[in-house]
């Protein structure tokens, strides 16, 4: 079988066997589960960890996990993780130094064994999100190493969306319900009067070799035909959109207007958007000593253009208030992020809406940003 190799179909014990086989490979498989009231990114040993029968009520500042009666594994919307927490962890250890007897000092890099990860259940926002990351990260000057290797060993399973949240927009961020390429298999689950199923389209060599170690069989119609219309009408039932404007333009045209302050008397400057963002990647470094002062490390960790400190020169920080600072964020994602890497930051996920504290609603933002441009030009 090969990359171009017509669809398949597993049913549940095709799933079972999928998970199997990658942990039967040495793979660290990684997949949505049930955990703490929320579907979260987790080590998977089995397909029954998989949350089957869930799904999830989105709103601005509100995530709430519901039972469903179909059994799906994959009906749910965007959790508080990413596949970032695992390509690019919130802290990674870089270096350390050791000090000798003699006076001498020793450094050692940091060599770790990364796993080798197999992503069960990435959504297409995800799925997109990793391909800026991945051009972020290891596509210029300044390349993370570690995420490079760890992305490099990564297997990509995407499970497309025919469920979308209240606060979902991918769509007019130029993606879908739909998995672009970059993956290695694609599954569409399906859920009728004729079975549970998935049907699977192959996206490398790689995909295909694994899918030719599990049972499956050939796609018929009916599969086909009931997965291509559940993903189409995903696309129908965003529960939000950016408005249809270049963004790039107008959020650089936007810097003086009055709606960043509505947004600062809200924003509590926590970061959580920062967080939960599959693209953000900002990170700081700091080091750490022992007691006796003879070992030191160095460790890498997620930072946040929320943080007062981080645009912090001589003299003190550059962006004091919450209007440059949430103006900084919402500004780079949709706007210099194209100047820098040739594309806008935002996959479209919606988790900085749901994720909030306060409900900031950034496709609401952007909206009012437009409005009050067009105010100005009448």
């Amino acid at each position: 079988m090969t990359a171009t190799a017509a669809p398949a179909v597993l049913d549940r014990k095709g799933l079972d066997a999928l998970v199997a086989a990658l942990v039967a490979q040495g793979r660290t498989v990684v997949g949505p589960t049930v955990r703490d009231g929320a579907v979260v990114l987790a080590e998977l040993t089995s397909a029954d960890a998989l949350p089957f029968g869930w799904g999830v009520e989105l709103e601005a500042g509100r995530y709430r996990l519901v039972r469903r009666e179909d059994g799906a594994a994959f009906a749910h919307s965007a959790g508080p993780q990413s596949w970032k927490n695992f390509l690019h962890p919130p802290r990674e250890r870089l270096w350390s130094a050791d000090r000798k007897p003699d006076g001498e000092v020793v450094f050692g890099a940091e060599e770790p064994a990364d796993p080798s990860y197999a992503f069960l259940g990435v959504r297409p926002c995800d799925l997109r999100a990793i391909a800026i990351q991945d051009r972020v990260l290891t596509g210029g000057r300044f390349e993370d190493t570690g995420y490079g290797r760890r992305r490099s060993g990564a297997l990509l399973i995407a499970a497309e969306c025919t469920e979308p949240g209240a606060t979902c927009f991918c769509v007019s961020t130029g993606g879908g319900p739909a998995a672009d390429p970059g993956y290695d298999l694609a599954l569409t689950e399906v859920v009728d009067e004729h079975g549970h199923r998935f049907l699977v389209r192959v996206g490398s060599e790689e995909g295909a070799r694994l899918l030719e170690q599990v049972p499956h069989r050939a796609a018929d119609p009916v599969t086909e035909d009931t997965a291509r219309a559940s993903v189409e009408g995903a696309r129908d039932r965003m529960g939000r959109s950016l408005p249809p404007v270049d963004l790039h333009t107008l959020m650089g045209s936007s810097l003086d207007a009055d709606r960043w302050n509505d947004v600062a008397e809200r924003c509590l400057t926590c970061g959580n958007c920062t967080m939960v963002c599959p693209t953000c990647f900002c990170t700081t470094t700091e080091e750490v000593t022992d007691l006796t002062g003879d070992h030191t490390e160095r460790w890498q960790r997620w930072d946040s253009c929320f943080d007062l400190d981080f645009s912090y020169l001589h003299g003190g920080p550059v962006r004091r208030s919450a209007r440059s600072r949430y103006r900084q964020w919402l500004t780079h994602k949709l706007s210099t992020w194209h100047d820098q890497f040739g594309t806008s930051g935002c996959v479209g996920c919606g988790r900085c809406i749901a994720w909030c504290p306060v409900g900031i609603d950034i496709t609401e933002e952007v909206a009012a940003l437009k409005a009050e441009s067009e105010t100005e030009t009448d």
